[in-house]
């Protein structure tokens, strides 16, 4: 590799140098910093564990030794594994803050994106649990940005009924001024709606079964607009078509303000606008339609409600779906506790840095190409051209 390729690296190495080594001085015979960019390179390049990193590591010798610091060579699987194991999730993912922060305003600059959407939502990885030692699989609860393409932040939680006290605590790891922030009706609750308010940020909640009283009011607020026919004025409507994969569904997105009659409506902070979404969904001649509802602190402007809502579903196929079908995370059988987790943050954080790249080929092409190619995989890794 050229020696401009060496100078890009220390630009990544900065950001971990304040990690601090878990291991004890015996175990210590490659650098912490090292260990860990090879760990990044390796699940960029498709390993999928340990062993995956370490085998890709000693494949690709020369790279590694003439770009980072390797006094006693390439490191072994048990290495990796113990480093993984070893790291506190938190103080791990706290290194790529600065990262990723460069990434975010990069990406908002790209793309002109005034106003981010930054979707919170759970995902199980389904084979890493443990009966032998009571260890049940992973939930991780993270923030994705959906225009953006970046995974800003994750917490891990023991089972999705959690997510309560786990989404407060992942909104305070991530700078939220200036975004929207989407949640789920689990995250629909008067002190997160607060503390998004405090960030410097709006939010759209999602209404259901959870709040009944809250959804029945929203959704009788919308019907005595119908039965009126709109005649208050104070309604926008957005409506979008779109086809794929077989089927047809029309969305109907609906805003109104905040009535003053709604249930609690003083207790949720921020509150300004109501909003409520009809998809219709034609597939093979049968038709199914499905209502959501939400509370907001959004003004109005119903296409910013719709782009809101649709950024909220993004994290589902543009993140979710991806680790599951080209990271094969639910097929993951780590089962330790921590190393479990930090892989978890390093799939979801490499997937970041794959959708920054301007290549126009899938996730799964460009994981193969970081693999065949040392020049891609340096232009993903520090963004820029080899």
């Amino acid at each position: 590799m050229s020696k401009d390729v060496r100078v890009t690296l220390e630009d990544v190495i900065t950001h971990f140098e304040d990690l601090e080594d878990p291991r004890s001085s015996i175990n210590q015979r490659h650098p912490l910093v090292s260990v860990v960019v090879i760990a990044v390179m390796g699940v960029l390049a498709g390993a999928s564990g340990p062993t995956g990193i370490a085998k890709w590591a000693r494949m690709k010798k020369d790279l590694l030794l003439g770009t980072l610091e390797l006094p006693n060579g390439i490191p072994a699987k048990d290495v990796f594994r113990r480093v993984l194991a070893a790291l506190r999730p938190d103080a791990f993912q706290s290194c790529f803050v600065g990262w990723l922060e460069s990434l975010r305003q990069a990406a908002c600059e790209e793309g002109a994106v005034s106003q981010p959407v930054f979707a919170v939502d759970g995902k199980t990885n389904r084979r890493s649990h443990d009966r032998k030692r009571g260890l049940g699989a992973l939930h991780a609860v993270s923030l994705w940005a959906s225009e953006l393409g970046l995974s800003l932040g994750q917490v891990a939680c023991e089972e999705k009924s959690n997510e309560i006290t786990a989404i407060p605590e992942l909104l305070r790891l991530v700078d939220l001024q200036g975004a929207i922030i989407t949640i789920d009706a689990m995250g629909t609750q008067k002190a997160i709606a607060k503390q998004i308010v405090e960030g410097g940020a709006d939010y759209v909640l999602a209404v259901k079964g959870n709040q009944e009283s809250l959804e029945t009011a929203i959704a009788d607020a919308f019907l005595a607009e119908t039965e009126n026919d709109f005649a208050s004025g104070k309604v926008r409507k957005h409506e979008t078509t779109e086809t794929a994969h077989g089927r047809t569904t029309t969305r109907t997105y609906y805003q109104k303000p905040a009535p003053r009659s709604l249930v609690d409506s003083a207790a949720w902070a921020g509150l300004r606008t109501i909003g409520m979404v009809i998809a219709v969904c034609l597939r093979d001649g049968k038709e199914t339609v499905e209502i959501r509802r939400y509370i907001s602190s959004l003004g109005m402007g119903v296409q910013r409600f719709a782009r809101a809502v649709r950024g909220h579903w993004g994290i589902e196929n543009s993140c979710h779906w991806i680790l599951d079908v080209v990271y094969r995370e639910d097929d993951s059988r780590i089962r330790d506790q921590r190393a479990r987790e930090n892989f978890a943050w390093l799939d979801r954080f490499t997937l970041s840095l794959l959708k920054q790249h301007p290549s126009k080929d899938s996730i799964a092409m460009k994981r193969r190409s970081c693999g065949w190619s040392d020049d891609f995989l340096m232009e993903v890794l520090t963004g820029k051209a080899t």
